[in-house]
């Protein structure tokens, strides 16, 4: 069992950067792989971003390959989202995963376990 809290979201301008965190409760985290999406008002929640267990490989949906970077740290159990350039198109509840799925990191919400509770990002334009 994994819990996951996210922190960091906010309201911000289109340009602004933010820095999302989630922490993982338990010893094993570093078994995981881990992910973050997103979900706007009316839409399916969507990839945003994912990263294998020790950090070395990454994955990003192409709306926001360039401008946002995922990253780990298993000595502290948490995985972070740097956004950056932000645009309205951005506004959503952010929620980071887990997954025990040995492999490539899944890019679908059906591929993980665990989930956080979300944080809320506005982009105003």
């Amino acid at each position: 069992q994994v819990r996951l809290v996210e922190s960091g979201g906010g309201l911000v301008q289109a340009g602004d950067s933010l820095r999302l965190s989630c922490a993982a409760s338990g010893r094993t985290f570093s078994t995981y792989a881990m992910g973050w999406f997103r979900q706007a008002p009316g839409k399916e929640r969507e990839f945003v971003a994912g990263i294998s267990r020790g950090g070395s490989n990454t994955y990003y949906a192409d709306s926001v390959k360039g401008r946002f970077t995922i990253s780990r740290d298993n000595a502290k159990n948490t995985v972070f989202l740097q956004m950056n350039s932000l645009k309205p198109e951005d506004t959503a509840v952010y929620y980071c995963a887990a997954t025990s799925a040995i492999g490539v990191v899944p890019t679908t919400r059906g591929g993980y376990d665990y989930w956080g509770q979300g944080t809320q990002v506005t982009v105003s334009s």
